[in-house]
Parts: structure tokens; C-alpha cells; sequence
């Protein structure tokens, strides 16, 4: 029997995705697994009807790949299958594990390419701080809670007012706990919530989201923007609608996720470590920070008073119980380390401090200065009586 011969190059247009696709000129026996001349005699006595039911199920393939293809650019990275965790369920656990752990690996160099950008942001941030403004993240899921933690961490840290970092979080409070991503999608509650902060032209806005189109994200960045506030978003989506309410998009490429969407893996570690260099950057830009000793630490436990003491001892190079003389007269260990370093009261310490500012470096350095230009009192000269005779 003869086979019925096929035109091409033919014209294919996917029910589901609206562009084209054309091959190019192709031979119908492609498609079948063999093609070896033996196969191709016995394919030939294949009945009519049966090649037209394999050649259907190919061009159905064909077509279902192209439309995976060309819809494909529609997901944003972090939404797309990883092809490399594909079977991920029916791997040995050594060889997960191994997986995640090289998947992980991706997330420092992504950030390094970001460092530019997150050297804007911090430069922004101290500005803004410096002037009277305060930071303010906003995030819904796992960003918000990232946020949220790295707000958190900054008194105790740096000695800073709860008020001058802040973390606003779609779901408030709650949701810091237990998931609530159903509130997320309001633009209009993500702007009510940075509204009650009462935000103005001096704060500095930065919106975490990963893929850089949370409604509840969205609606803060605009409000913040209206009320002239800096605005700066971190996402692993470059070109995301968050983007144009950014200054600045700081948007390490992390790529997809092992489990496809779960951002908190590989994206929640970008956020995570850009949030700790954005804020520790600007303490100590700030001058919260004495050489790489937390000097404007809360010592309100054990370890942290013994952490404070054992900095004392570092940084001035004083005996233990001068260290906690010191700190006991003083109350606090930024004047302790004056006091230590100068020689001074308490009281002397404290007005120094408010006259010279919190960078102790550098204000440590003009006292030294100072004192060193200080005539030292003349002393009377000595004679040599004269020998009699």
C-alpha cells in the first residue's frame, strides 16, 4: 500500500500559546524511532491509517513543546522547573543533600555580581540614618519574615532605638509565625501599613520580595515613593514590576529553585545575606562599630556581659578587674572604653563623646592628637655647682 504523500514545510498554530511555529522541511520518517532501511521497508507495509495516528501523536508532541518553550519566558526564574533537581523525589538522601548543597553555592557569587548595587543602598541608608530618617523593610512570606529578623537584630547589636530600623510584614505580627500568605495580595493594605508609620521624604524604603511582583510590596514602594522616601527592592527578578518604584534593585540572579517556587531556599539566602551587609554596613559606616568590636552592645545576659569585658580587655588592653571597674562606674561599655583609653571620669567620658560623635575611631585619634600638641611644662634647668678650689 502507498503511503499518501505529506506537503511541507507545513504551518502549525497552538490552540494554547497565540505564535507560530513553521518547521522546516522534514522528512515524515524522522519521527519514527528507527530508521534503518530494514525498519523503513516494514514501515512502509505500515496500513495508512495507523502512520497517521503516530504522525498525529508527534506533531501533538511537537506542538506541546513548542508552547512549553515559547510560555516559558511568562514564569519569572524563580517559578520555573530547575532541570537539574528533576526526580528529586526518588534521589538517595546523600545525593540530595549534595544537590541542595551545590545549588547553594550559586547564591554567594550571585550576590557578588550585586555588590554595586548593594553599595548604593548602603550609602543611601547611612545618608538617610545621618539625617534623621529612619530604614523601614517591607516583605509578605518568607522576605518579610527575613526582614523582620534582621530589624529585630539591630538593638541588641548596635545599641540602635527599635525605632530606627522597622520591619513592616504583610499580616502583621502573626504572621511572623505562621504563614499567611493570603494577605500578600493587597496593594492597598501594603501602602495602609507603611501609611501607619507615618512615612516621610527623610526614611529610606526597602522592599524584599522575591520575585518582585508582591502586590503588598508594590503598594508600599508607591506610597513611599509619593512621600518622596528613597526607595530600594531586593528580588531575584531584575526586570520586575517592583523595579520602577526602585532607585535601586539590588537582583542577584539565583535562578530556579530545587523545589520549583519555594523561594525561601536559594532566594531567602540572597535576602538573608544581603540584609546582613546592608544593615551591618551602615552601623558601621555610622561608626556603631569600634575596629570589629560591637561596643554599643546590650549586655543583658551572662554572655553578654561576659562578651562586653572580654572587649574591654582587647581594645584598651586593661587588667580584667580594671575592665569591670570600669564598667561598673560607667554603665555602659562605649564610656567604659573612653574612660579606659583616655584616662577620664565617667562624666568627662560622656561629655566627650557628645562633642566628638560615635565614631571612636576617628575621635579617639583627634584626642591622641591633641594631647600630643600640648606644650609639656618646662622643667628648671639643672646646674652643676662649681667645684671649690
Amino acid at each position: 500500500m502507498q503511503v499518501e504523500p505529506i506537503p511541507t514545510p507545513m504551518t502549525m498554530k497552538s490552540g494554547v500559546c497565540s505564535r507560530r511555529f513553521t518547521t522546516q522541511s522534514w522528512n515524515p520518517w524522522d519521527w519514527c524511532p528507527e530508521k534503518s532501511d530494514e525498519s523503513l521497508g516494514e514501515a512502509t507495509r505500515v496500513s495508512t491509517n495507523d502512520f497517521r495516528v503516530l504522525l498525529a501523536f508527534r506533531i501533538q508532541q511537537y506542538i506541546e513543546l513548542h508552547t512549553l518553550k515559547n510560555s516559558s519566558h511568562k514564569l519569572t526564574a524563580t517559578e520555573r522547573r530547575n532541570p537539574r533537581s528533576q526526580s528529586l523525589d526518588q534521589m538517595t538522601t546523600p545525593a540530595l543533600l549534595k544537590l541542595i548543597n551545590r545549588e547553594d553555592q550559586l547564591v554567594p557569587r550571585a550576590v557578588e555580581r550585586e555588590l554595586p548595587s548593594i553599595e548604593r543602598a548602603v550609602d543611601s541608608i547611612a545618608k538617610a540614618i545621618a539625617q534623621g530618617g529612619r530604614l523601614i523593610y517591607v516583605g509578605a512570606g518568607t522576605s518579610g519574615r527575613l526582614a523582620a529578623l534582621d530589624a529585630a537584630e539591630c538593638p541588641p547589636t548596635f545599641g540602635v532605638s527599635a525605632r530606627l530600623v522597622q520591619a513592616v510584614v504583610a499580616g502583621g505580627r502573626r504572621a511572623l509565625t505562621r504563614a499567611a500568605e493570603n494577605v500578600e495580595d493587597s496593594a492597598a493594605q501594603g501602602s495602609r501599613d507603611l501609611a501607619a508609620r507615618k512615612i516621610g521624604a527623610r526614611d529610606i524604603v526597602i522592599g524584599v520580595t522575591a520575585s518582585g511582583r508582591t502586590p503588598y510590596v508594590l503598594g508600599a514602594l508607591d506610597l513611599a515613593r509619593k512621600r518622596g522616601a528613597a526607595t530600594v527592592l531586593i528580588t531575584s527578578n531584575r526586570n520586575s514590576p517592583a523595579s520602577h518604584l526602585a532607585r535601586i534593585t539590588i537582583a542577584p540572579q539565583t535562578g530556579p529553585e530545587v523545589i520549583a517556587g519555594s523561594t525561601r531556599m536559594k532566594a531567602g539566602t540572597a535576602q538573608k545575606l544581603i540584609l546582613n551587609m546592608l544593615s551591618t554596613a551602615v552601623m558601621i559606616r555610622l561608626g556603631r562599630v569600634y575596629n570589629n568590636w560591637m561596643v554599643d552592645l546590650s549586655m543583658t545576659n551572662e554572655k553578654l556581659r561576659s562578651r562586653g569585658l572580654r572587649i574591654l580587655e582587647q581594645a584598651t588592653g586593661a587588667s580584667a578587674p580594671d575592665a569591670k571597674r570600669a564598667l561598673a562606674q560607667s554603665g555602659n561599655l562605649r564610656i567604659a572604653l573612653v574612660m579606659l583609653k583616655t584616662g577620664m571620669s565617667p562624666s568627662d567620658s560622656r561629655r566627650w563623646l557628645r562633642r566628638f560623635g560615635t565614631n571612636l575611631s576617628q575621635a579617639l585619634a583627634m584626642d591622641s592628637a591633641r594631647r600630643h600638641k600640648q606644650p609639656k611644662a618646662s622643667r628648671p634647668a639643672k646646674t652643676n655647682p662649681r667645684k671649690k678650689g
